[in-house]
């Protein structure tokens, strides 16, 4: 009698990712494409000067409104001394450079556990230029936002550099942060009366 060879069983996580759970919503989306109509909502109060406080806890999504999370994340916003506040919290410009670091990091491990890529290492820098003429007012010519972002990630993974590359390329066009900051998007802002 021979031995049977050992078959290889098909990992059930990847990069701390439930492949299966992946598998089945992806399937769940291809099924009822209104499922992947997502809502998501924060709110924000001034405190004083440049610190305010944004809540984030409900949104809607896959076809319901989600009751997962039982209290509210809290986020304070502030300057720092030069910016005329007292380093009550990260300012705005730097929550969206966590916001982009935090996307494309979840999109680019996402997309690495639908490939079949274990990734060992993975961190990221982000460095925004911004002039505050624009903010200010001082010069109309000058954009009142970032100038440019630019993100370099340090990745370790049981892959070649060309499928990181493409791995890359791939997160960006479809990080929603970073496509949100690449493209045009509508923003309307209205007060709302009394």
């Amino acid at each position: 009698m021979t031995a049977s060879p050992a078959v290889a069983a098909k990992p059930t996580h990847i990069n701390g990712l439930d492949v299966q759970a992946a598998v089945d919503t992806i399937a769940a989306l291809k099924a009822d494409k209104s499922l992947a109509r997502f809502q998501f909502r924060a709110r924000n109060k001034w405190v004083n000067g440049g610190e305010n406080r944004s809540t984030i806890r409900d949104f809607y999504g896959a076809g319901q409104e989600d009751t997962s999370r039982t209290a509210s994340f809290e986020f304070t916003n502030g300057e720092p001394p030069v910016l005329l506040g007292d380093n009550e919290g990260a300012n705005p410009v730097e929550f969206l450079l966590h916001a982009l670091a935090g996307c494309v990091t979840t999109t680019f491990v996402l997309h690495a556990m639908a490939r079949g890529i274990a990734i060992r290492e993975l961190s990221t820098e982000l460095k925004g230029n911004i002039d505050l003429q624009g903010l200010l007012g001082l010069d109309d010519s000058v954009p009142a936002g970032y100038e440019q972002i630019n993100i370099q990630m340090h990745v370790k993974a049981d892959c070649t550099d060309q499928e990181l590359d493409d791995l890359l390329s791939y997160a960006q066009r479809h990080s929603p942060v970073c496509n949100t900051v690449c493209r045009p998007v509508p923003v309307v802002i209205e007060r709302i009366k009394a």
